[in-house]
């Protein structure tokens, strides 16, 4: 049977799988070895915080002995909001304590404006309507409601320099853009780190990293490539992932240095739009 996703069909979710594995006087660790999964994975089902696929699902079933419960009772992802493979991101993001990102190409997207979505979103393959791209638009900037709390969670970003050089949708939406990430560094509610081209190659060159920390729950980490995403969980995996971005964090501009940097940018972007 289908099962709408919904936070409260996860947690119902995720209390049954731990009723049954501490019937079954398993640790999340043993049900990881057996299961062929990680622990990390089966801590946030259990919290709630995410749904297992269907073949961890079956797997689930087998081991617990449960008769095909959390199969039949696996929340159905919601369609259309999000590229799947960042679904569970959106999710993790909300309940995160710390989030700190790497961008190499594009603003990242709790970063953006309406108008730098929308233009990213009019580049996809296949074409999308007006239609769609505002309702994409809509879901990226409810994304941000996280940074209207001041305090949690802290979020820092490395941005290289081609992020704020890449004239997306021309210098009015780019003068937008960098205004916008100006204003959240001036008020202090994130910080922006830029890698200069001067610098070469750092420790984070090859793509995209989105690591988050929560309270009680073990730190995962995102990476993401053309039409493709992957959530990592196995500690080693994850820890290798931060200490990158420590060692370009280390190689990158100061935040002082940072921020005259895109107003520096901005006002070339300015410059552009004289007649």
């Amino acid at each position: 049977m289908a099962i709408e996703d919904s936070p409260e069909s996860r947690l119902r979710y995720g209390e049954e799988l731990r009723s049954r594995r501490e019937a079954a006087g398993f640790t999340q660790e043993e049900l990881s070895v057996r299961a062929i999964m990680s622990r990390t994975h089966i801590a946030h089902i259990e919290a709630g915080r995410r749904r297992p696929n269907l073949d961890d699902a079956q797997r689930l079933d087998d081991v617990l002995g449960a008769g095909g419960v959390f199969v039949r009772f696996l929340p159905s992802k919601s369609e259309g909001r999000v590229a799947e493979h960042f679904a569970e991101v959106l999710e993790l993001e909300q309940k995160a304590t710390v989030i700190r990102t790497y961008a190499s190409q594009l603003v990242p997207g709790l970063l953006q404006t309406r108008g730098y979505a929308r233009t990213v979103f009019q580049a996809f393959t296949p074409p999308r309507t007006d239609e769609e791209c505002d309702r994409l638009a809509d879901t990226r900037l409810a994304r941000a409601r996280i940074l209207e709390n001041f305090k949690s969670p802290v979020v820092w970003f490395l941005l290289d320099e081609a992020v704020l050089r890449r004239a997306v949708g021309g210098p009015a939406v780019m003068c937008e853009q960098l205004r916008h990430i100006t204003q959240l560094m001036e008020i202090r509610r994130v910080r922006v780190h830029v890698l200069p081209f001067s610098l070469g190659n750092h420790a984070l060159s090859e793509g995209l990293v989105h690591l988050m920390w929560f309270d009680d729950l073990p730190s995962i980490a995102y990476v993401e490539a053309l039409k493709t995403g992957r959530v990592l969980e196995l500690p080693s995996a994850v820890h290798e992932c931060q200490v990158a971005y420590d060692r370009a964090m280390g190689d990158a501009m100061s935040l002082t240095e940072s921020l005259a940097l895109i107003k520096s940018v901005t006002q070339e972007y300015e410059n552009a739009q004289q007649p």
